[in-house]
């Protein structure tokens, strides 16, 4: 199977940190993968990179097998990649509506209102249309930037550690809308809460000082002993 998105050889360095170093990455459709790594691994640059934030310095970017490594962000969303951000990134002095209003309008939906609807919908946020994003309770501003990337129309979301600073309750609810979002998007889950990366992902990629250590399901990687030595041994969860 061809993947949807993948990398070759992708560099990008910040003076002497190899922030990411020679990474080969695929991204197959229809799968919920997660990246996951220590404080400092490059997995914040690492998507960057792919969404076009941060420039490549060398490697090559693919998606469908279309070369997009030097189109700009603005592009790459048109092309279908959503980025949602580790920290909220909604408009808080707009509505909820207007919030989505204006990813539907970016990715070009016409008409716009059964657009929003529908993205508000599937995050479960209808009703709150006209309430200012700024005055949303934190875990309903992460499911209104879910819903943002949903306006898009994305082939490829990108989700930021998103469970942060939710509460269990709202992580249970974010893990099934993950779930419903595939086979259509295809989601790259940036994770530290280990629970919610082996519950939902198909495939793990970890990264570790920039590069590589070990890409496989959450077996292959919850029994790799290098894992367990760089990343998992530190961890109780």
């Amino acid at each position: 199977m061809a993947a949807l998105m993948q990398t070759e050889h992708l560099c990008r360095h910040f003076g002497g940190l190899r922030a990411v170093d020679d990474v080969n990455f695929r991204l197959d459709q229809g799968e919920i993968h997660a990246l996951i790594g220590p404080n400092g691994a490059g997995k914040t640059t690492f998507v960057s990179l792919l969404s076009g934030r941060v420039p490549v310095q060398s490697g090559r970017i693919l998606l469908a097998g279309e070369d997009i490594t030097h189109l700009p962000a603005h592009a790459r969303v048109k092309k279908g990649i959503a980025y949602t951000f580790q920290i909220t990134s909604v408009y808080p002095r707009l509505t909820v509506f207007d919030n989505v209003a204006l990813a539907a309008q970016s990715a070009g939906a016409k008409p716009l209102k059964p657009a929003v609807a529908a993205a508000l919908k599937r995050v479960n946020l209808t009703g709150f249309d006209d309430d200012l994003a700024g005055n949303l309770s934190y875990g309903h501003q992460r499911l209104l930037e879910v819903a943002m990337g949903l306006a898009l129309q994305p082939r490829v979301l990108i989700l930021d550690e998103p469970t942060q600073g939710l509460a269990a309750g709202e992580i249970e609810g974010f893990k099934a809308l993950v779930r419903s979002l595939v086979p259509a998007t295809t989601v790259l889950l940036i994770e530290h809460n280990m629970d919610v990366v082996m519950d939902l992902a198909t495939r793990i990629t970890v990264l570790n000082f920039g590069q590589v250590l070990a890409s496989g399901t959450p077996d292959q990687i919850r029994a790799n002993p290098d894992v367990q030595d760089a990343y998992l041994g530190g961890h109780d969860d």
